[in-house]
């Protein structure tokens, strides 16, 4: 196992990312897919279009729909996507790229602690790499609020309605560049650097309803971890 790097050097890297991604995601959007395939060595596209396979419809919510690819490969899965982003420079390029693949868009600017939708109104909520507002009780109780109810008798054989949230991604290749780019994560706190701690990463859903799990996907060269957090009956 290599070594972590030492707690302080954590710490700047983590404080540093914070201050990156607000730049990252407010002016300079323009750059974030270049930035985003440059960190995964070009998987991030492929990390996020992985969500797509846990999701169930067919309208779906996006927290943080960032450029648009999530929404694209929704459309192209058969799934009625919706989506939300406090970013205007954001908003901006996602329904851009929608238009320019002739895809509808269901987009609305707003925080995740206050969605502009009525109770009941979809099947499944995703969110690809968040930043802590996901953990935010008044998140999670919106999500919980506009998440259908799944009645026992009619929908007895269809699955619960969910929040999947893809929270972290491991490069587990050995090649010079994946070893460089894991350590970099590292640092950043992009990805836990200690053993997980399963009962700790779900508390916020559990605290606020949901029943929640972890489940972990592999992929080639990488690893992804998802938090899927269930609506009761």
């Amino acid at each position: 196992m290599e070594n972590p790097p030492h707690p302080l050097l954590s710490k700047i890297g983590t404080g540093f990312m914070r201050l990156f991604f607000r730049l990252l995601y407010h002016p300079f959007a323009w750059s974030y897919d270049l930035v985003a395939a440059t960190v995964s060595l070009g998987r991030w596209k492929g990390w996020v279009k992985t969500a797509t396979g846990l999701l169930t419809g067919p309208r779906v919510l996006e927290l943080g729909f960032g450029p648009g690819h999530m929404q694209t490969y929704l459309v192209e899965s058969g799934f009625i996507p919706y989506g939300v982003d406090e970013s205007r420079q954001m908003a901006q390029q996602a329904r851009h790229r929608l238009a320019n693949s002739a895809q509808s868009s269901h987009l609305a600017r707003a925080k995740a602690q206050r969605l502009p939708f009525a109770d009941a109104s979809f099947d499944c909520v995703v969110a690809t790499f968040p930043t802590p507002y996901i953990t935010d009780p008044d998140t999670l109780n919106e999500v919980k609020r506009v998440l259908r109810a799944r009645d026992r008798e009619r929908d007895r054989n269809r699955a619960k309605a969910q929040l999947v949230v893809l929270m972290s991604a491991w490069i587990t290749g050995q090649s010079l560049p994946e070893r460089l780019m894991r350590w970099l994560f590292q640092v950043t706190g992009e990805t836990p650097q200690e053993e997980i701690n399963i009962a700790r990463l779900i508390e916020p859903y559990t605290q606020a309803g949901f029943e929640a799990s972890i489940r972990f996907m592999e992929l080639p060269g990488s690893r992804l971890m998802f938090i899927l957090a269930r609506k009761p009956h």
